[in-house]
């Protein structure tokens, strides 16, 4: 079954101010969104996991390989014009978020393209939305902003002004984040350090 609406993806148009991004609600298709929930990893601590070290079922697996598909890469290429080839990904998942969390700040220069899918089913806490920002400095000066529920898609090229963020949420706030990466080295030393994370987070949960 499908996953994704690449078709409602190809069809909306890329924005440019102040970032080069793309915003899709209901970028999962309903029946899959049930799927992916029901098999959705156990999350108990904030911050980003890999796969590596979570448990999940077949729902959840069909969207990461959805996510690593042909087509699924053709299609952001298009949208963004950049070649990715032979490029790298990365992908970690996050099912809370913590008091920490959302401060103003921009991806790694390792990023190519940033793409958030958020899972979960409804959003009616005024924190937590992502907000994509003119300013690294103003959380209030905002060019979009997502509700991080019902398959949401926001998508940008990293930039050194694609500064983004959220008001402060705790609780559960479910969200794939996927990366086309420079190199094989970008990902080993992601994966790395958010693999070192999930064992610290373990280790203080004993």
């Amino acid at each position: 079954m499908d996953v994704f609406a690449l078709e409602s993806f190809r069809g909306t148009p890329l924005c440019r101010d102040p970032f080069d991004y793309v915003i899709v609600p209901g970028f999962v298709l309903p029946e899959a969104l049930r799927r992916i929930n029901a098999d959705y990893p156990a999350i108990e601590h904030a911050g980003s996991f890999p796969l590596s070290v979570l448990k999940f079922g077949p729902g959840f697996q069909e969207m990461v390989d959805a996510l690593e598909s042909e087509e699924f890469r053709e299609a952001f290429k298009e949208k963004f014009h950049v070649d990715l080839r032979n490029r790298a990904t990365t992908l970690t998942v996050r099912g809370r978020c913590g008091p920490g969390d959302g401060k103003i700040h921009n991806d790694s220069t390792s990023k190519i393209i940033s793409i958030l899918i958020y899972m979960n089913s409804t959003w009616d806490a005024p924190g937590g939305r992502l907000r994509l920002l003119r300013s690294e400095k103003n959380i209030e000066d905002v060019a979009a902003e997502v509700p991080p529920s019902e398959g949401a898609l926001v998508a940008f090229l990293r930039s050194d002004n694609s500064w983004h963020g959220h008001l402060p949420f705790v609780g559960e706030r479910r969200v794939v984040q996927f990366n086309w990466v420079l190199g094989n080295r970008s990902k080993r030393v992601s994966m790395w350090r958010h693999a070192l994370s999930a064992r610290v987070k373990r280790m203080l949960k004993r």
